[in-house]
């Protein structure tokens, strides 16, 4: 089943790589880079994950983590913060940046660390570095601590992080003991990803096992071609709805008997109905 997550960032070209990793792995990510748009894709589209930076053009990461937090329906979304972390140290010499490092963590003026010795140098060098390590620390601490349920730097090894956003969603999937999906003679392997119709195993393809897994998991529920074009192909997916119609009759095809389940409702989309449940539209 393809996952569908959202990246919120003021410059989501800085995570370019990871996300290109993460739609190879099945994560489509569409990207928002104000708050208020991330809160309509949740209102209107929703959403399986939430990648979100330290500042957005409207407000700051945390805050936004913390209203989602608040919230009922985001309450139990996972998300993961992206943090930009530079691997470098910053020199605590370099005293004609009026951003130094000495200036900024060790909080001493910059006119004083002028005037300091080579030796008081030398001896806030050390000093210089753990106050740099803990505000790294820090800043992930309160991601944790506003509710995120990881916290990734960008510049971490991309196939790591990755995993760890898999694992994110691993431990946060509602059900997740529940491998089988069965109804009537269908019966949905979600761990094997197979598919058995009156015990006999049918091959189908990655498409069509996650249009079955929506009509599934959405049973007497009317849907829509764009929104199973958004649930199976992702956010970013410009081609033609009738691509929905073609992996409906495929699946139909194979289904067999079954494949009456799935019944078409005119110039909307199409609707799984229950054995022993009448249609109702």
């Amino acid at each position: 089943m393809r996952i569908n997550g959202v990246y919120a960032s003021r410059d989501p070209n800085r995570a370019a790589v990871l996300l290109e990793a993460l739609g190879n792995n099945g994560i489509s990510i569409t990207v928002a880079q104000r708050g208020k748009e991330v809160h309509g894709l949740l209102a209107h589209k929703g959403c399986d994950l939430l990648l979100i930076g330290q500042r957005l053009v409207d407000e700051e990461g945390l805050n936004l983590v913390r209203t989602l937090r608040a919230r009922g329906p985001s309450r139990q979304l996972p998300i993961v913060a992206l943090v930009e972390h530079s691997d470098s140290p910053v020199s605590a010499n370099n005293h004609n940046n009026p951003r130094s490092a000495y200036a900024l963590f060790a909080k001493i003026p910059e006119t004083a660390a002028r005037k300091a010795g080579a030796a008081t140098q030398a001896q806030a060098q050390p000093a210089t570095t753990g106050a740099l390590s803990n505000d790294r620390v820090s800043i992930r601490l309160a991601f944790f601590q506003a509710g995120a349920d990881e916290c990734l730097s960008l510049n971490w090894d991309v196939a790591e992080c990755v995993a760890r956003i898999k694992a994110v969603m691993r431990r946060t999937q509602p059900n997740a003991q529940e491998d089988v999906i069965r109804l009537g003679s269908i019966e949905l392997n979600l761990t094997s990803y197979t598919l058995l119709v009156a015990g006999k195993k049918v091959p189908l393809t990655s498409k069509e096992l996650d249009l079955l897994y929506v009509f599934l998991s959405s049973q007497n529920r009317v849907l829509s071609r764009p929104y199973l074009i958004e649930r199976v192909w992702g956010y970013n997916y410009f081609g033609s709805p009738r691509t929905v119609d073609v992996h409906v009759r495929r699946l139909r095809e194979k289904l067999g008997p079954a494949a009456k389940l799935i019944t078409t409702i005119p110039c909307v989309g199409y609707k799984l109905v229950p054995p022993g449940t009448e249609i109702r539209r």
